[in-house]
């Protein structure tokens, strides 16, 4: 697995892993928006993929203003999820954009009741990289329960 910036050519790639999670997060792969935020996380070197001889395994879009930072969307792809992936996107994202203490992380993931919560495992991702649930955040676009989480660089 390598992971790396990501570059114009993977938005492709970007839609193929938005198509495994819509039912989780509502349309992203019609969604002119959506195409537009990835392209602009890729101009601005604020996206990431990790990827192998088949293909893209996931992605990240990265933002925020130091000493506030934002993990705008993290997916990875079902045939590699629990392989470490998503952490290896998180861990080089807080690298490649210096992220340094003092400084706050935050993530909007799936609320304690969302379906999507316990069968897509994010809740506890965060939390073994050190993230800690905070307060509800707005519903998803599909109406499921939202939550942020922080991680606090100390």
């Amino acid at each position: 697995m390598t992971v790396r910036p990501a570059r114009p050519g993977d938005l492709p790639g970007f839609l193929a892993l938005a198509a495994e999670v819509e039912h989780w997060f509502g349309p992203m792969v019609a969604e002119p928006g959506f195409h537009r935020a990835v392209e602009r996380s890729v101009e601005r070197g604020r996206a990431s993929v990790a990827e192998d001889d088949r293909g893209l395994l996931g992605g990240l879009l990265f933002g925020g203003t130091p000493p506030l930072h934002h993990l705008h969307w993290l997916v990875v792809a079902e045939r590699a999820r629990g392989t470490g992936v998503g952490r290896a996107l998180v861990e080089d994202a807080l690298c490649r954009h210096r992220v340094r203490a003092p400084a706050t992380v935050e993530v909007v993931t799936f609320g304690a009741d969302h379906p999507g919560a316990v069968s897509s495992g994010a809740r506890v991702f965060y939390e073994r990289l050190g993230f800690t649930p905070a307060e509800p955040a707005e519903p998803g676009p599909e109406g499921g329960s939202r939550q942020v989480y922080r991680l606090r660089v100390t």
